[in-house]
């Protein structure tokens, strides 16, 4: 019964972040027919690849509500990502701590949770006539 509840609250908080890649993705449509773009084809490319991100993080959200390893695995990797762009905004000569800080609290807050999720499942999975 814990095990629901982590998976869901985790399916819930990657889902949201994967809102928030989406609406990232928006800002990028107004932001290219507005004109304040350097290239059009780097703008077009960069929507793109926002776009495919935010309905992977989907895709793994909704494989975690179900129980499913992939999405696990797929979020843990996702928040791996979104803690080395938080460095990145920490570190550099246009270092924005604030933004580092905004990225990585989630990011560690749904990565432990998801290490939680895959450690309660690995017992189920080695139980006689568990389906693997």
């Amino acid at each position: 019964m814990a095990t629901d509840v982590v998976s869901r609250l985790a399916a819930v908080l990657l889902a949201a972040e994967g809102l928030g890649v989406l609406g990232l993705a928006a800002w990028e449509i107004a932001a290219l027919a507005s004109g304040d773009t350097g290239s059009l084809s780097s703008a077009i490319a960069l929507l793109v690849l926002t776009a495919l991100g935010g309905v992977a993080i989907l895709a793994f959200a909704v494989a975690v509500w179900r129980g499913l390893s992939w999405g696990r695995s797929g979020g843990i990797v996702t928040q791996l990502l979104i803690l080395a762009v938080a460095l990145g905004a920490a570190t550099g000569a246009y270092a924005a701590p604030t933004t580092a800080v905004a990225l990585a609290v989630p990011a560690l807050v749904v990565l432990a949770l998801l290490v939680l999720a895959v450690r309660r499942a690995a017992p189920a999975r080695e139980r006689p006539g568990a389906d693997g």
